[in-house]
């Protein structure tokens, strides 16, 4: 892939990973936050869904690779983005962003005490660097807010999704993994929303916009630009750029929310962004490597 149109996928979907945050603060104003989340994942799941089967994707034919979707589907929609959406009622979109985006450092913790891999004496430095820099986002703070701990739980679904996927995602098609686990997370978010809190939706043409943006470009445009940009490139190398979605978060919140740029905030997001980048930076064995080298060749 040339390079500048490497640099502009990346730019582009790790900008509406991270913008999603400020935009779902956005939508808090005319929703509850499981309600919000719910919708639009069930929207982005249809949508998908549809698209998956018109063009006869792989669909699993075993009720025990439709369980694992749904288990899948339980962490990565209904655990993270539920985390995420109660995580912005009282912390901001930058705090919220960071803090959710910490999820590759608790891949290698969690991968080395549940899955025994192995990983880099660099790799764990990352993992030092960016827990520092969560300390240090978080060391301000006067007070724990109830946010701040699904914004963290939001990182530790993540990263057990991720796992889940490592183990369980090969025999499935990408494409249709993620349709039907952003439909059964959203199911699982509107249940969710009907038992632990009291649902309103008002509808008019800022919540619309705000719905439709959410499930259609920072869901289902996000996911198909970077895994084609995965499906092109070196996968390690390139989930290094993750570090910029939680910039993005940032940013946005910054400059459309007003939020304040705190230096614990500055200095604490480039420790994870930095983190995140030695975590991501060679995941591929060097065996693989070679392997594919001589294949392209």
């Amino acid at each position: 892939m040339h390079a500048i149109k490497f640099v502009a996928l990346i730019v582009l979907t790790t900008f509406l990973m991270g913008s999603s945050f400020t935009v779902g603060k956005l939508g808090l104003a005319y929703s509850s936050p499981l309600l919000l989340a719910g919708y639009r994942f069930i929207l982005a799941g249809i949508l998908m869904a549809v698209f998956v089967i018109g063009f006869r994707r792989p669909h699993p034919n075993s009720k025990r690779v439709w369980i694992r979707m749904l288990v899948i589907g339980a962490f990565q929609t209904a655990g993270v983005m539920g985390c995420i959406f109660l995580s912005l009622r009282t912390i901001t979109a930058s705090q919220s962003s960071i803090l959710t985006f910490t999820n590759p450092l608790l891949v290698v913790i969690l991968g080395t005490i549940l899955l025994k891999i192995r990983y880099k004496p660099y790799q764990w430095a990352g993992v030092l660097l960016g827990l520092t820099g969560v300390a240090i986002t978080l060391g301000t703070q006067l007070e724990v807010k109830i946010g701040l701990l699904f914004g963290l739980l939001s990182s530790v679904c993540w990263a057990v999704s991720t796992l889940l996927v490592k183990r369980w995602g090969g025999s499935i098609d990408s494409w249709v993994l993620s349709a039907y686990q952003m439909l059964f997370g959203g199911l699982l978010l509107l249940l969710a929303s009907l038992v632990l809190e009291r649902p309103f939706f008002i509808v008019n043409g800022h919540s619309l916009a705000i719905l439709l943006w959410l499930s259609v470009l920072s869901s289902i445009v996000q996911f198909a630009v970077w895994y084609y940009v995965l499906q092109r490139s070196d996968p390690g190398k390139t989930s290094a750029f993750l570090f910029l979605a939680p910039f993005f978060g940032v940013l946005t919140g910054w400059s459309v929310l007003g939020e304040p740029l705190h230096p614990s905030i500055i200095a604490g997001g480039l420790c994870i962004g930095s983190g995140i980048f030695l975590v991501n930076m060679d995941l591929k064995p060097r065996s693989a490597t070679t392997k594919n080298s001589k294949s392209n060749a």
